[in-house]
């Protein structure tokens, strides 16, 4: 199938417009861009549900007010009258019959598919049939991309069928934050950091992903999951990548993509001997979670990358629900230094420096220092924090990125297939042999079997939360 250069869309296609992801991020997100002038195209959307334009424009208006979005009227009745509306089943072939008809003479659409994954190849075969996608036109897919390494090979193989892997946009919200692109931008812009960003200086580097709330009505999707599945293998090993790849060679997508693959292709598969799973106590009570289940709510599991930079410098994952904070972070914990002898006896030993990345909820970074203070004997841990909105704001939300992406053709924040089949590969020991779960107490750390992982590096630290005491 040819490859083409991509264009800028002239239309948005959005099949499952009436679900949840469309009411708590996709409005919200499109009408972002219509106040910042971004949007400029009409926007379809398609649903089995029987419905008119004006009831998906007052959805679209409720679903904006309930994310806490302030609207300006003026901009909502711009985003508005792009709306419209297209009712129809997925496996009807007059479905995309009827898309094809309300697009017109629009030539360069993309479609968005906020569907089950069930559903991909069936949408995708529907619009193949349609004449719809026989031009590169592009196509979006949320996520899970499979639920283990064969389900995700045979899943690209369905829509490889009809679609080249460059008309394949894979969404990854975590690729649309600004901290995961400040990690990368931060470590490569500033030569006081990238030549102590290796082995020869790092003890090790932790990330975590904490949630301070629980499944609460996401339990029949989140049941057969897990966390390993939901954020592992996509959002926190993409940040793992970014947070160790090399300098990319250009700008262009694959370059990026080839870099992460880089990292991937030097992990080796995850021990499962490395590896907690712990369930909040109460996740049993969820509404749609099986009475009996084994389902993992935190998991901690530590990684390696045999390259030169990072041989011998485990990277520890823990991401879990119900902790003691919401905060996402890449931690890098520096080597300690050797004994100091022209100080007094009493002194303890100087801590490990630290660079901390918070990604979520807000953007910031960290450093900690040793160093003598007057007000306290001897020496103590100093830091220094700079979060970014008090230097200019934050950025678009992810959201925001990846569809804007999308339409102007910028695939730099989607996930490519190998890399995808790679982190499948990475993480498929720990779903063929997973530990038993440990329960753990809403509000604490998770399971104290987690503690293990990181025997000899000290131990996990509390992330940085600003205002709080970070340890």
């Amino acid at each position: 199938m040819q490859c083409v250069t991509p264009r800028e869309a002239d239309a948005l296609v959005i099949f499952g417009i009436t679900g949840d992801l469309a009411r708590k991020q996709t409005f919200r997100s499109l009408y972002r861009l219509e106040r910042r002038g971004l949007l400029g195209l009409p926007v379809f959307g398609v649903a089995r549900n029987d419905m008119t334009d004006d009831e998906l424009r007052r959805r679209a208006r409720e679903s904006i007010e309930q994310t806490g979005e302030d609207i300006d009227d003026e901009v909502f009745d711009r985003f508005a009258g792009r709306l419209s509306y297209v009712g129809g089943d997925f496996d009807d072939e007059q479905t995309y019959s009827k898309v094809a008809q309300a697009l017109g003479d629009r030539r360069n659409p993309v479609f968005y598919l906020e569907v089950p994954p069930s559903l991909f190849a069936t949408v995708v075969e529907g619009l193949a049939k349609a004449n719809l996608v026989s031009n590169g036109q592009r196509v979006v897919v949320e996520k899970p991309f499979g639920n283990d390494l064969q389900s995700s090979r045979e899943l690209a193989a369905d829509l490889h069928r009809y679609l080249d892997e460059s008309q394949l946009y894979r969404i990854d919200h975590f690729l649309g934050k600004m901290g995961v692109e400040e990690v990368l931008y931060l470590r490569f812009a500033n030569t006081m950091l990238e030549p102590v960003w290796n082995r020869n200086f790092l003890a090790c580097v932790q990330i975590t992903m904490a949630e301070n709330f629980g499944v609460e009505d996401r339990g029949r999707f989140y049941d057969p999951v897990g966390a390993l599945r939901d954020v592992v293998v996509n959002h926190l090993l993409q940040v793992l990548a970014t947070a160790a790849m090399e300098p990319p060679s250009g700008r262009d997508p694959d370059t990026i993509k080839d870099s992460k693959r880089a990292v991937f292709r030097a992990m080796p598969d995850a021990d499962p001997s490395h590896y907690v799973r712990g369930q909040y106590d109460g996740y049993l009570d969820t509404d749609g979670v099986a009475p009996d289940s084994t389902t993992e709510t935190y998991v901690a599991l530590r990684l390696e990358i045999d390259t030169w930079r990072w041989a011998g410098v485990p990277f520890f994952v823990r991401t879990g629900k119900h902790l003691a904070v919401r905060e996402t972070e890449v931690r890098l914990l520096f080597k300690h230094p050797p004994r100091l002898h022209f100080l007094p006896h009493d002194y303890r030993p100087p801590s490990a420096n630290q660079i901390v990345f918070r990604i979520d909820p807000a953007t910031g970074i960290r450093l900690v220092l040793d160093a003598q203070r007057a007000d306290k004997p001897g020496a103590n841990e100093i830091e220094f924090d700079l979060e970014f909105a008090q230097e200019g704001g934050e950025g678009p939300t992810p959201y925001e990125v990846l569809l804007h992406d999308a339409l102007i053709g910028d695939a730099s924040h989607f996930t490519r297939q190998d890399n995808v089949d790679e982190s499948w590969r990475i993480v498929q020991p720990l779903l063929d042999s997973p530990p038993p779960v440990q329960p753990y107490a809403q509000g604490s750390w998770g399971p104290k079997e987690a503690d293990r992982l990181v025997a000899g590096y000290g131990s996990w630290r509390a992330p940085w939360v600003p205002d709080q005491t970070s340890k």
